[in-house]
């Protein structure tokens, strides 16, 4: 398992580099990040959490991983509000406000471009890892924050 970084630490605050071309190496991370990211019981986790600057993301909400390669949102419909979490600040939550649907283009592992239409969990998911590769943490959008264990977690709660 990768080893997590927390709040403090400065990658998470910086802007993550886009990756050139999709190797060996960058199948590797991918592969890695899935592993750390399932033993975390997380359901996303991006590269700089696991002190990695690129724009890598691996998500799974429960309908299978999800590797994407410099991901970008292309539309943003709806609101949806709900609690999140995250693997590199474990002990908060916060009731931050994302899109319903977002559509959302990267590479796969192989470096072909893709498409996602997602909505609700899966769409609040992505944003959230996204975010991470422009050093945005969910605290930084929150409407409020509480400590964890405040919260009872179900599926309204984003454990990333």
């Amino acid at each position: 398992m990768m080893e997590i970084r927390l709040a403090g630490d400065e990658i998470l605050r910086q802007i993550a580099k886009p990756v050139r071309k999709v190797n060996k190496e960058i199948q590797s991370l991918l592969k890695e990040m899935a592993e750390t990211m399932y033993a975390a019981d997380g359901i996303g986790l991006a590269a700089p959490q696991v002190g990695i600057s690129k724009r890598v993301v691996v998500a799974d909400v429960g309908d299978g991983l999800i590797e994407l390669v410099n991901p970008q949102i292309l539309y943003r419909e709806g609101v949806q509000s709900g609690y999140e979490g995250c693997l590199s600040i474990p002990d908060l939550v916060g009731e931050v406000e994302r899109a319903e649907k977002i559509r959302v283009t990267g590479l796969d592992r192989h470096g072909h471009q893709i498409w996602l239409n997602c909505e609700g969990l899966l769409a609040r998911c992505l944003q959230h890892e996204i975010d991470h590769l422009d050093g945005i943490l969910f605290t930084d959008l929150a409407l409020k924050v509480v400590p964890r264990e405040s919260v009872e977690v179900d599926d309204e709660v984003v454990l990333d």
